[in-house]
């Protein structure tokens, strides 16, 4: 087997290929939301605490953070197929294990056995899709429908879980997972061909090290912070561990022929923007979940069934509105999706920042469709714009960055707002009175990370900005025949998609 993928696969293939990969970032990113309805029935059957379960959601997310980008780079260098069917397997066997689980500590030990699984299946399906889809134009139709996923994986997680709690019981939202990994792993191993970096970069066992303290302890700390007090000796350590470590990596990578992550990579305006984007998108959503979550059941009275199709117009509007981004992107570049992101989101926060105990029906379903709209345009823009100007070589890499800043930024959320809403609730009397007015400062935050991302559509996406890609693209040697992860073009040109949208 060669170690590129061959220049012409027909369009059956390719078409297997995408879903193959698809499949996988859907459950990887159901799993990021589907457990939430879930807690409290592991709570009554497992005899979890509330901090217990808090690390039954956050040991998944934290461990994927800190593991994604040494697996984009591994499967860069091992080969992709070989990375991505090991992924399949490890992620099937702790979904099985969590589903299985006795206790609660064996539950949060088979998180992490998923999420080291999870690890190495969506930057890695990225690098697969940037290598099978070499037309401009094909491959941002390809990041559109993988962008898709993204949003529809997450906004369907609420509605299914309730459904699967109230039929089957708690154990059911993670054996979900089986029968799609299993049948993504047959067909990786009968259409995907392996493909590797040209020319393999040397390991960065010390770039890898310092890349998951920086997100273990950055993580931890917005998780922790709102429990043991963001002055306390244990988070300010956390901190500082994730500063030094990002520091020592910065001067580290400077000093390596082939970093881990070469710096170069922010030199470009777009990739920093989509990364600076990630982080605040998925905190909106990942803030817009947790508040409507405690909202609906506490202060409404729904079941988990009832809260979760509650939100079923997000997840509509995503579904809808995911592959029309992709196509937007493909035909006119990445800012119009963005500034409708941008602005979906702000006034859905916006709707939101008066809740109360009676707040109308017809204005929670019109906010919810809103979000939903503005969710569903960003994460095709998102991708895009990582995997652009890149070479194809990194492409694993470029791609595990934009998936690091997922979950970096549902991480922060979730803390942030939180730790907003704990306050809020304890100067009225606790989480039974006046929850509904203590979320008011959680949706302003999500408001403000709406505007952020409006700002950064503009910012990110105007001519000195694809001038900055342009540069960073040309500052790296040609590892295939003069082509870059953008897609068969010379090192410097524009996308097809950004030259159009230059016009």
């Amino acid at each position: 087997m060669s170690k590129g993928v061959p220049d012409e696969l027909d369009g059956r293939r390719k078409a297997v290929i995408l879903a193959t990969c698809c499949m996988s970032l859907f459950i990887v990113g159901l799993d990021n939301t589907i457990l939430n309805v879930a807690l409290p029935s592991i709570g009554r059957d497992l005899g979890a605490s509330v901090s217990g379960l808090q690390w039954a959601t956050d040991a998944y997310t934290l461990v994927l953070a800190g593991l994604l980008m040494p697996a984009g780079s591994t499967a860069d260098r091992i080969g992709r197929r070989r990375v991505f069917r090991t992924g399949l397997i490890v992620f099937a066997i702790g979904s099985l294990a969590c589903g299985l689980a006795p206790g609660l500590g064996w539950l949060v030990a088979f998180r992490v056995v998923q999420a080291i699984g999870g690890s190495m299946l969506n930057p890695v399906a990225m690098s697969i899709i940037t290598n099978t889809f070499t037309d401009p134009r094909e491959r941002a139709r390809a990041i559109g429908l993988w962008g898709a996923v993204v949003g529809i994986s997450m906004a369907l997680g609420p509605v299914l879980g309730g459904a699967l709690v109230e039929g089957l019981g708690w154990r059911s939202v993670f054996w979900i997972n089986l029968p799609v990994a299993a049948a993504a792993l047959y067909l990786t191993s009968r259409y995907v061909p392996e493909s590797k970096a040209p020319h393999a970069r040397r390991s960065d066992p010390l770039g890898q090290v310092l890349v998951v303290v920086f997100l273990v302890a950055l993580t931890s700390g917005i998780i922790e912070g709102p429990g043991h007090g963001w002055a306390s000796p244990w988070i300010v350590g956390l901190f500082a561990l994730s500063a030094a470590s990002l520091a020592a990596l910065v001067i580290h990578s400077g000093r390596r022929t082939e970093p881990l992550l070469d710096p170069r990579f922010f030199r470009s305006v777009p990739f920093s923007g989509a990364t600076v984007t990630a982080v605040c998108a998925f905190a909106a959503m990942s803030g817009f979940l947790f508040l409507n979550t405690l909202y609906l059941q506490e202060v409404r009275g729904y079941s988990p069934f009832e809260a979760g199709l509650h939100t079923l117009p997000m997840a509509v509007a995503t579904m809808v509105c995911s592959p029309l981004s992709g196509r937007l992107v493909a035909a006119v570049g990445p800012r119009p999706p963005l500034l409708v992101a941008g602005v979906g989101m702000a006034v859905s926060g916006l709707l939101l920042t008066g809740l109360g105990d009676d707040t109308p029906t017809a204005l929670l379903i019109t906010s919810y469709a809103v979000f939903g709209l503005g969710f569903g345009m960003v994460n095709a823009p998102i991708t895009n714009t990582a995997v652009s100007g890149m070479p194809r070589a990194q492409a694993g890499v470029a791609s595990a960055v934009a998936s690091t800043s997922r979950q970096v930024g549902q991480a922060l959320g979730v803390a942030v707002i939180g730790s907003t809403l704990a306050a809020s609730s304890a100067a009225g009397g606790g989480v039974g009175n006046g929850l509904a007015a203590a979320t008011h400062t959680g949706w302003w935050i999500v408001t403000g990370c709406g505007v952020a991302v409006l700002l950064l559509g503009i910012i990110t996406t105007g001519p000195r900005a694809r001038a900055s890609a342009a540069r960073t693209a040309a500052a790296f040697p040609s590892e295939t025949g003069a082509e870059s992860a953008a897609g068969g073009r010379r090192p410097g040109e524009l996308p097809s998609a950004d030259r159009a949208s230059a016009r």
